[in-house]
């Protein structure tokens, strides 16, 4: 990289970060071509953007953002999940480092709060925003058909004692 792709690098990167509001670092080292692009595809149909990443320029990225305190993070082969969706990005990175060993989650942030590995993995269990829309939806539907089934309940009770004198 020249200075001037360099300096463009660290921009995009700062404004990534600020952006997003969860970001997930992870090494890479060991995983092929075809597993990093599975990886990457599934990722992308979620809207979540996974970089491999050149340290050194990312530290310097992460100086000016509210993620600084992740830089840590950055040594060896790493790559970053950038997402407006924590629960989603962490949920494919931990499903897909229990199917490859060699994908290691180290850590990450959730809006404000710094994630280690265990946080992360908690946060991938978490229902997904249409999971706990889907539950509530649920949850509210329910006394409605109770209520609707009790005030239907006499009215059908009354037809069949209507029937039954009716044959009579």
């Amino acid at each position: 990289m020249n200075k001037k792709q360099k300096k463009l690098y660290i921009e995009e990167m700062t404004t990534q970060f600020d952006k997003s509001e969860a970001v997930i670092v992870a090494h890479y080292q060991g995983l092929n071509v075809t597993q990093l692009d599975d990886l990457r595809k599934r990722m992308r149909e979620h809207g979540i953007k996974f970089k491999i990443t050149n340290n050194r320029i990312t530290k310097l990225a992460l100086e000016k953002t509210k993620c600084k305190d992740l830089s840590d993070l950055f040594s060896g082969p790493t790559a970053v999940a950038l997402s407006e969706d924590a629960i989603t990005s962490a949920k494919i990175l931990t499903k897909f480092s229990n199917e490859n060993e060699n994908l290691k989650i180290l850590g990450g942030i959730m809006g404000h709060d710094i994630l280690d590995v265990v946080g992360v993995k908690n946060v991938a269990t978490l229902p997904s925003l249409e999971e706990a829309r889907a539950k509530i939806v649920g949850i509210l539907r329910s006394p409605a058909q109770k209520i609707a089934s009790i005030l239907l309940a006499p009215a059908s009770k009354i037809a069949i004692l209507a029937l039954e004198k009716s044959k009579k």
